[in-house]
């Protein structure tokens, strides 16, 4: 099989999938600079005026692809995908066997695609893609993840102040102070699609993860419109999920590298205090007292016991990471940004 040249366009360039001009023996094959995944589910009735807004935005300015993720819609969602496929060759579906959630569907997407840069966006129309020049503006200016806010939120009243308390403390305990850190419009550099795992509810907190990681974190203001088609999937129970979700990156972001830290300190607080229950109760012992029937002695063994097992548990996990970074200890997964040579 001859082999294939394949470069990057630069912006501006006209689109094109691939050239048949051929250099050598194999064709020239343009990659899109510009990749955006959007999932949905039984949003059929938005991914046409979806489409058509972003083909105005990004048109004769960037060589783009749009990635649409069927998130296993009830609906006519994969018809209307595959007639836009059609009529449009810069768009492609993905269709998932059964509605596995964002995070799944997000992945999908994002394996698929082949740009420098990767968008997501929600598929419900509550996205402007007029905003995307200013998310492709902020990546030139060498920041590797663009997060919008959305100014003039039109969501009800409780959405908005459950949003504005889940923001706060997400910012206070991760450090990355974002206004919308949930917000469902980004874009990223591929590195760091690349290095970051996206699976449950994670990928709200890419942000987070990719600021741990040393990537440049920034925001910018997107228009926000109210929902044209459907209802909205948002709740209590989302908000619930992501504070679940906020306690995981936090282990995740401080203590992955370094588990005994987290594990080792709680394990040395148990057993002390373990240990000074049972040094307090042998003292009592020695002076003549009845100690057998006393709930402190079980107490401070259980303590002691407990203590240990987070000992444990902390080797255990330096173990696994010494390992894990041994296998990864080449040049291509250090986290280098320059190189001179």
């Amino acid at each position: 099989m001859a082999a294939v040249d394949i470069t990057q366009p630069s912006p501006g360039e006209p689109p094109a999938i691939a050239l048949s001009k051929k250099i050598g023996e194999g064709p020239v094959v343009i990659l899109p600079r510009v990749s955006l995944v959007i999932p949905g589910l039984n949003e059929a009735e938005s991914l046409p005026e979806l489409a058509r807004r972003i083909d105005a935005a990004l048109a004769g300015k960037e060589h783009y692809e749009l990635i649409f993720v069927d998130d296993g819609s009830t609906d006519n969602t994969w018809g209307v995908i595959k007639q836009l496929s059609d009529d449009n060759p810069n768009i492609h579906g993905v269709r998932l066997r059964k509605n596995f959630g964002k995070a799944m569907a997000l992945s999908a997407g994002f394996r698929k695609a082949r740009g420098s840069i990767v968008i997501m966006m929600d598929a419900d129309l509550q996205d402007d893609p007029a905003d995307l020049p200013n998310f492709l503006a902020k990546i030139e200016e060498g920041n590797d993840v663009v997060v919008g806010w959305k100014v003039n939120r039109l969501d009800p009243t409780n959405r908005r102040v459950l949003s504005r308390i889940f923001n706060g403390t997400v910012g206070l305990l991760t450090g990355v102070r974002l206004h919308d850190m949930n917000c469902g419009f980004k874009a990223y550099r591929s590195e760091v699609i690349r290095t970051i795992p996206i699976y449950g509810d994670l990928f709200r907190f890419i942000p987070a993860l990719a600021a741990a990681q040393g990537f440049r974190v920034v925001e910018v203001p997107v228009t926000h419109h109210a929902r044209k088609y459907g209802r909205s999937r948002y709740g209590l129970e989302r908000i619930l999920r992501g504070f679940f979700d906020l306690l995981s990156v936090l282990f995740l972001t401080r203590y992955q590298k370094k588990p005994m830290h987290l594990f080792g300190l709680v394990g040395l607080v148990l057993a002390a205090v373990g240990f000074i229950i049972e040094a307090y109760l042998t003292a009592l012992w020695f002076l003549g007292h009845k100690i057998g029937d006393r709930p402190l002695l079980l107490l401070g063994v259980l303590m002691i016991v407990t203590g240990i097992q987070f000992f444990s548990m902390g080797f255990i996990g330096e173990f696994l990471t010494y390992q894990s970074q041994k296998r990864q200890h080449l040049q291509d997964d250090l986290p280098i940004r320059d190189e001179i040579r």
